[in-house]
C-alpha cells in the first residue's frame, strides 16, 4: 500500500482532497480554529505534492501522450486553483469574523464569489490554455442577459452590500423598518429577517430596507427608551401631578440614572391634560415590564395625592372619605374588611412622616406596629457578603412590619425613605385580635411575609461563577 502511494503521488493528492473534505465535516463548529489549521496544512501538502511531481498550475498538464494521466493531472491542477480559492475564502472569513462579526457574512460571500471567479478564469487560462478574452466577452453578454432577468434580485443583493457596509443595524439589534419592529436574526443576500415581539418572522427585502426609514432601538448600546402617558382632569393642579409622577419615576429602580428620566406636561385641552414619563432602561427585554410598572406607580402616586386618571366614569370611592379610610379601601390586604370595620380601623391609624434618607425600619428590628405607605417612595436594602445593595422600592398602599406582627420576627432588610414619605401606623395590640378573627387578612399577610423572605434569600445567596470557554483562536491571539 505504501509503495503504491509513493509510486503514484497523484493518488496521494486525491486522497488529501478527500481527507480535507472528511475532516471539515467531522470537526465540529466549536473547533473552528482547528478546522482552519487542518485546511491550511492539507493545502500546503497538496501543493508540495503537485510541484514535486512537476505539475505547475500555471502551465498545462504534461503527459499529453498518456490521455488518462493527462486528464488526471489536469483535474488536479484545476482542483488546486479551486482548493486554493476555498482556503483563501475561509481565511478571509475567519479574519472578518474576528473584526466585524456575523454582520460581515454578506461581504464575505461576495469576496468568496470574486475569488472563485478569479480562480476559475485562471484555471481556464493557465491549465486549459483557453482564450480568456473570448470567454470573458461571452460571459459578459450572458451576465447582461441574466442581470436584466434578475434585476429585482440584484437590487436586493447590492442593497444588502450597502447595508452591511454602512451598518445601520447588526445582528441582535432591535430595529423598526417602516413600522415593522423586531430583533434582527439574519441578514443574507436578499433580505433582512426580523423576529417580532409576537414571535413571528418578518422578511424585509434589502432593497426596501435600504430606502426605508430605519429606527435602531439598540443604538447607543445598553440604552433603550421607554415612555408612559397619562391623562388627568384639567382641574387638577399641575404641580401636584408633576410631583406625584416624579415620585413614580423614583419608585422604578430599573430606569437608568444617566440619561436621567423626565416628567413633563405633553398636551392640554379643555377635557384633560396629558403628562408623559420618559426614561431609559439597560435592555430591550425590560421595556415592557418597566412600562407596566411605571403606569402602575403613576396610578398609585396620583391616587395618593387625590388625583384620578381621566375617565368617562366617576370613581366608585366616595370623595368625602378620610385619607386613612381611602387608604384602607385601596389596600389589597385590608380591602376585604367590612365598611364598619374599615371605619374603626381608620380611627386607630396614626400618621407618621419621614424625610428623605431617614431609616424607617432597621434590618433585624422586630416591629411592634404595622406601617401602611400613604405617599412617597421607600428603598429596601439588603446585605450580600457584608455589602449593602438596593433590592427594591415600595410605594403607596404597601405595608411593612408584618413580620413582627405575625411571628415576633424581623426581616433582614432595612427600609428607608427615598423621598419625603407619609405612613399610617397601626399598633400590634390593636391589630393582633383582628388577625385572629379574620383569617383571610392573616393569610394575606403571611403570604406577603413568605414572599419577602424567599426573595431576600434568593437575592443574598452567592451566585455561581460562569466559566467562559476559550477556543484555539483566542489562545493564538494571546500567545503569538
Amino acid at each position: 500500500m505504501l509503495s503504491l502511494l509513493t509510486d503514484h503521488p497523484l493518488i496521494c493528492a486525491l486522497i488529501l482532497i478527500l481527507v480535507d473534505l472528511g475532516l471539515w465535516r467531522l470537526i465540529s463548529s466549536r473547533g473552528s480554529g482547528w478546522k482552519l489549521l487542518v485546511r491550511v496544512v492539507i493545502f500546503t501538502l497538496f501543493s508540495i505534492l503537485l510541484f514535486n511531481e512537476g505539475l505547475n498550475p500555471m502551465e498545462t498538464a504534461p503527459w499529453a501522450d498518456n490521455v488518462p494521466l493527462h486528464l488526471a493531472a489536469t483535474g488536479l491542477q484545476i482542483g488546486w486553483w479551486l482548493f486554493g480559492a476555498r482556503t483563501l475564502t475561509v481565511l478571509i472569513g475567519a479574519a472578518m469574523m474576528q473584526r466585524v462579526g456575523h454582520t460581515g457574512r454578506l461581504l464575505q460571500d461576495l469576496l468568496g464569489a470574486v475569488i472563485f471567479l478569479i480562480a476559475v478564469i485562471a484555471a481556464l487560462a493557465y491549465v486549459l490554455d483557453l482564450p480568456v478574452k473570448g470567454v470573458l466577452a461571452t460571459s459578459g453578454a450572458l451576465a447582461i442577459i441574466v442581470g436584466l432577468a434578475l434585476q429585482s434580485t440584484l437590487s436586493d443583493v447590492f442593497s444588502g452590500i450597502v447595508l452591511n457596509t454602512t451598518k445601520p443595524y447588526q445582528l441582535d439589534d432591535w430595529i423598526s423598518i417602516d413600522g415593522t419592529e423586531g430583533r434582527v436574526t439574519d441578514i443574507d443576500w436578499r433580505a433582512t429577517r426580523l423576529q417580532t415581539s409576537q414571535g413571528s418572522m418578518a422578511v424585509i427585502p434589502n432593497s426596501l430596507a435600504a430606502k426605508a426609514k430605519i429606527i435602531n432601538f439598540s443604538r447607543p448600546s445598553n440604552m433603550f427608551g421607554v415612555s408612559v402617558s397619562v391623562q388627568v382632569s384639567p382641574h387638577s393642579r399641575p404641580n401636584t401631578v408633576l410631583e406625584a409622577l416624579e415620585r413614580a419615576v423614583q419608585g422604578c429602580r430599573f430606569l437608568l440614572d444617566d440619561p436621567a428620566p423626565s416628567v413633563a406636561m405633553k398636551n392640554a385641552t379643555s377635557t384633560g391634560v396629558e403628562y408623559e414619563i420618559g426614561g431609559f432602561v439597560a435592555s430591550m427585554s425590560e421595556k415592557r415590564s418597566v412600562r407596566n410598572q411605571l403606569f402602575d406607580l403613576a396610578y398609585r402616586h396620583l391616587q395618593a395625592c387625590g388625583v384620578n386618571l381621566l375617565s368617562s366614569v366617576e370613581p366608585l370611592v366616595p370623595a368625602d372619605l378620610s385619607r386613612p379610610r381611602a387608604l384602607l379601601e385601596s389596600s389589597p390586604i385590608f380591602s376585604t374588611l367590612r365598611e364598619e370595620e374599615k371605619d374603626t380601623f381608620s380611627q386607630n391609624m396614626t400618621l407618621q412622616t419621614f424625610r428623605a434618607g431617614e431609616v424607617i425600619l432597621e434590618a433585624g428590628q422586630v416591629s411592634d406596629h404595622l406601617l401602611i405607605i400613604e405617599s412617597g417612595v421607600l428603598s429596601v436594602t439588603l446585605l450580600r457578603h457584608g455589602t449593602p445593595f438596593e433590592s427594591g422600592r415600595m410605594g403607596p398602599g404597601e405595608v411593612i412590619g408584618e413580620a413582627g406582627i405575625l411571628s415576633d420576627s424581623a426581616l433582614p432588610a432595612t427600609f428607608s425613605a427615598k423621598t419625603y414619605c407619609t405612613l399610617y401606623r397601626i399598633e400590634k395590640a390593636y391589630l393582633k385580635p383582628c388577625l385572629d378573627a379574620r383569617h383571610d387578612i392573616s393569610d394575606a399577610m403571611k403570604a406577603l411575609l413568605d414572599f419577602r423572605l424567599l426573595k431576600a434569600k434568593s437575592l443574598t445567596q452567592e451566585m455561581p461563577v460562569v466559566v467562559t470557554k476559550k477556543g484555539f483562536l483566542h489562545w493564538l491571539r494571546h500567545h503569538v
